[in-house]
């Protein structure tokens, strides 16, 4: 009988140290803890020191710090029919330990499947152009989008960024020639400015020159002064143009 009571004992204590470890959980900062009891929610605790009944009690772990979420790349239509291979990363959060838990089987994989369908809608709506030039906007609305689905399963969508818009070789052949011929209509077009304001300056020159016949003079000699100077074996002379009338043929004769 009495060598009993030692094994009484170990089993008492074994029986005590197991209650325990399944009663007590310890979370931490970033932690909370949605606990249920016998099936039924019961409130959310945490972090510190939480005391369960075994068996009657269950709890799951939240983990309410900032989740990177890398979304897989998604074959894209833009609006111009133009086919790009994009991916993003989405920046999301547990606000509500309670909702994401109750309302949604999986938050994580949930919040995954929603950010590539809102990924493929938005992107889809826009041309290539938009795509690659307004970036920024874009994040925003597939944000804005995700946040306002998200809300019910209790999460934030903190932010949203595009990393890789990929394009066909085809298509990036397209592209480079397309900018070169946009290169080359600007540069035609800059030419065509040039000699416009150089035409009109000259008219306006000639205009000023036209009103004093000193003016006139003047430039013919600043004219035989430039050419003197040149090392050429040919000399042009300006031609009076009253020179010229007086030599045309008489139309009485």
């Amino acid at each position: 009988m009495f060598l009993d009571l030692p094994v009484t004992g170990i089993y008492i204590a074994f029986f005590v140290i197991a209650f325990l470890a399944m009663a007590i959980r310890i979370l931490r900062e970033y932690e909370r803890g949605v606990v249920f009891t016998l099936g039924r929610f019961s409130g959310v605790k945490g972090p510190g020191l939480i005391i369960l009944i075994p068996v009657i009690q269950q709890m799951v772990r939240v983990d309410l710090r900032t989740i990177v979420l890398d979304v897989p790349t998604q074959d894209v239509i833009s609006h111009d029919n133009v086919s790009v291979h994009v991916n993003a990363v989405v920046y999301f959060r547990v606000i509500d330990p309670e909702k994401a838990i109750i309302q949604v089987e999986d938050f994580y994989n949930a919040t995954s499947q929603l950010a590539q369908t809102t990924l493929r809608s938005v992107l889809g709506g826009h041309e290539l152009d938009e795509m690659l030039a307004e970036r920024e906007r874009l994040n925003y609305d597939i944000q804005e989008i995700l946040d306002k689905q998200t809300d019910a399963w209790g999460i934030k969508i903190s932010n949203v960024e595009i990393k890789h818009i990929d394009l066909d070789e085809s298509m990036i052949r397209a592209i480079a020639k397309q900018a070169e011929a946009e290169r080359e209509r600007r540069a035609k077009v800059i030419n065509a400015k040039g000699e416009l304001e150089a035409s009109e300056n000259i008219l306006e020159a000639a205009k000023k020159l036209s009103q004093n016949d000193l003016a006139i003079q003047l430039r013919y000699l600043q004219t035989m002064s430039d050419i003197s100077g040149d090392k050429t074996n040919t000399l042009v002379f300006p031609f009076p143009t009253e020179l010229g009338n007086f030599l045309k043929p008489s139309s009485k004769e």
